[in-house]
């Protein structure tokens, strides 16, 4: 059972008999997840929108794709954002996690936010399953262009888990490659699953259907005999 079928997953039910239960209806008392989408060095306007919603008791995540500087691409990284939006929302309460923080650090850190002893969680997909905080409403996704669509969708599926309307904002950088603004496209427009997951497929491939490769396109021959 799945929320966010990977495409490997969705084309491998082309080869066998398989059976598929669609629940297309939200929760009792959920609202849909609003999409929106910001360039950045126009996010000011996305952070004065959290700071907003943190007023109004509600809470925050703010996702990027690293954990601290470096590689060959300037990105902004878990790590120094969590000083910056410290400083920016100064009157609530900041967190960071990630992957190579000590297991019970993080754990603490991840309960403190359910509690709402932490305003505004700072963390790279490490949040993207298994977390569950009815009162944050804001999703900010930070170089959003480099997630792939099915992180991208369980990173939106971490708000509106309450009875309040949620928000989940896109910031991505320019230039973008065009498999790039597919992915923010089809984010945008769609919070169905199922779709998402066609569209990956389209997109970037199955991967191999007899291996452990969850992306590329099949290398199928035809192979023609006369007889």
């Amino acid at each position: 059972m799945s929320a966010t079928p990977i495409p490997r997953s969705l084309a491998l039910t082309a080869f066998g008999e398989s059976d598929i239960s669609t629940i297309r209806t939200m929760p009792p008392g959920r609202k849909p997840v609003e999409t929106h989408l910001a360039r950045m060095g126009n996010e000011q306007r996305v952070y004065n929108f959290v700071q907003r919603e943190l007023d109004a008791g509600r809470q925050a995540y703010f996702v990027y794709p690293a954990i601290d500087e470096g590689g060959t691409r300037e990105l902004r990284s878990a790590t120094d954002m969590a000083d910056t939006l410290d400083r920016h929302f100064s009157d609530h309460s900041v967190g960071l996690v990630h992957s190579r923080m000590d297991s019970d650090e993080r754990a603490r850190t991840m309960r403190r936010f359910q509690d709402g002893e932490i305003d505004v969680l700072v963390a790279t997909s490490v949040v993207e399953v298994g977390v569950d905080v009815p009162n944050a409403t804001c999703m900010v996704i930070e170089h959003a262009e480099l997630f792939g669509l099915a992180a991208l969708h369980q990173l939106r599926g971490r708000v509106g888990r309450g009875d309040v309307q949620a928000y989940c904002v896109l910031v991505y950088q320019e230039p973008l490659t065009d498999d790039g603004k597919e992915r923010l496209r089809v984010l945008y427009q769609s919070t169905d699953g199922f779709h998402i997951a066609e569209e990956d497929l389209r997109i970037r491939g199955p991967g191999d259907l007899l291996g452990t490769r969850q992306a590329g396109f099949l290398p199928l021959r035809l192979s023609l005999i006369h007889i």
